[in-house]
């Protein structure tokens, strides 16, 4: 294994990161938020939030590209140019039915873009963290990713509710660039693959990749990926106006719940999981946080649909997000390595998020059909199920290991 370089402290991981919660933020909620008041529905709605996390799933596929080309402080910079043009561009873009499609086009795009810059941290946090630090760096990163989403959603709204749409892009495309100012605090990590033939780098990382995710570790990390566990995926639907009104809330409560406090929250969430994490570990905490989670969705069910209830079981799940994303880095930092990180990391990342995206569009299904309540006990009852699935794998595994060394 490589030895860690200098490491710099992990509040740098939560500034870099903010273009890359802000995207998945501003789709989620700018853009969830307007879409019924630009004369789209409920569902393509969740279809334009389904779009920013659509290359998330198959970014694997392209990682390697990180791992053979540029330094991870060259693709940080490319990657972080580009989101703030898909930035501008989807804000410039007046979002309406005609329009439709080519803002899908676009949120495609800079959502590709964004798996560059995560790429590039990934790269920079597995090699330069120590194996007694993951938790602690997890949870300064994801505060990182959870701030950007709350800043990206809820400043995205502010603005595009005052602002022309080119002005508004202006902002927040000058605000993703100004992330890249520390950059300079943090130590390069060049390319693996320097000196080698393009066969013997491919060669290295399909074996490492293998490696990983047939051990133990891997398999139960795949499954913790592939379960319906900590998603999050209600609050791109409770951000949308028409359901956010089902609870007496408006514009202006959502700007506040599903945007700004939500960043914060959602931040704090994240380190007080990063920090969990050092004594329950990665895949321990993410169940445990997954369950925190599907609680919090099955109270906001039950109690009464006031702004009250939708103001503050809100922010309990941006809590419970923000621990569940903690846990998440942890356990798939725990997994990779050092190695080939951005191909390992984004292996795995990309099966976690396939239930986000699905669980999106089955959410916004459930909610047009039956309403919010049976919405957020349905996303409750799938992560459940997906927590005993994992407790069953984990515990069969263990068994026969201890069967092997009678």
């Amino acid at each position: 294994m490589t030895e860690p370089r200098r490491a710099p402290h992990p509040f740098v991981y939560t500034i870099l990161v903010l273009p890359f919660g802000a995207g998945t933020g501003y789709a989620g909620v700018t853009l969830a938020n307007l879409a019924t008041k630009s004369g789209l529905t409920v569902q393509e709605g969740a279809v334009l939030v389904a779009a920013s996390l659509f290359p998330q799933m198959w970014k694997f596929f392209w990682a390697p590209v990180a791992d053979l080309t540029f330094s991870r402080r060259r693709w940080y910079l490319i990657s972080c140019a580009l989101c703030a043009a898909g930035m501008f561009g989807t804000a410039a873009l007046h979002l309406e039915p005609r329009t439709f499609r080519l803002m899908e086009v676009l949120i495609l795009a800079s959502s590709v873009a964004s798996t560059f810059l995560g790429f590039a941290l990934e790269g920079m946090i597995a090699h330069l963290t120590a194996p007694s630090d993951r938790g602690r760096v997890s949870g300064w990163y994801q505060a990182g990713n959870m701030a950007g989403n709350g800043i990206g959603g809820g400043l995205g709204l502010w603005l595009m509710s005052r602002l022309h749409g080119w002005e508004s892009g202006l902002i927040l495309g000058a605000l993703t660039l100004g992330c890249a100012a520390v950059l300079p605090w943090i130590p390069d990590v060049p390319s693996e693959s320097r000196g080698l033939s393009v066969g013997k780098a491919v060669g290295n990382v399909a074996v490492d990749f293998w490696r990983m995710i047939w051990s133990r570790v891997g398999v139960l990390s795949a499954i913790l990926c592939i379960v319906p566990v900590g998603t999050g995926a209600a609050s791109a639907v409770l951000a949308q106006d028409v359901v956010a009104a089902k609870w007496g809330a408006g514009t202006g409560d959502v700007e506040l719940v599903q945007g700004f406090l939500n960043g914060i929250v959602s931040m704090a969430g994240s380190i007080i999981g990063g920090y969990g994490c050092v004594r329950l570990g990665g895949r321990v905490g993410y169940a445990v946080f997954g369950g925190i989670m599907a609680a919090t969705a099955a109270a906001m069910a039950f109690l009464p649909a006031t702004p009250a209830t939708y103001i503050w079981c809100s922010l309990a799940y941006a809590l419970a997000t923000g621990l569940c994303y903690a846990a998440f880095s942890c356990f798939v930092l725990e997994a990779i390595g050092a190695g080939n990180a951005a191909t390992k990391y984004n292996g795995l990342a990309s099966l976690s998020n396939t239930p986000i995206w699905y669980m999106g569009l089955v959410l916004a299904a459930i909610e047009a059909s039956r309403g919010p309540r049976a919405m957020l006990l349905a996303e409750s009852g799938f992560a459940v199920l997906g927590i005993g699935v994992f407790a069953v794998v984990a515990g069969a595994w263990r068994e026969r290991k201890e069967a092997e060394s009678r």
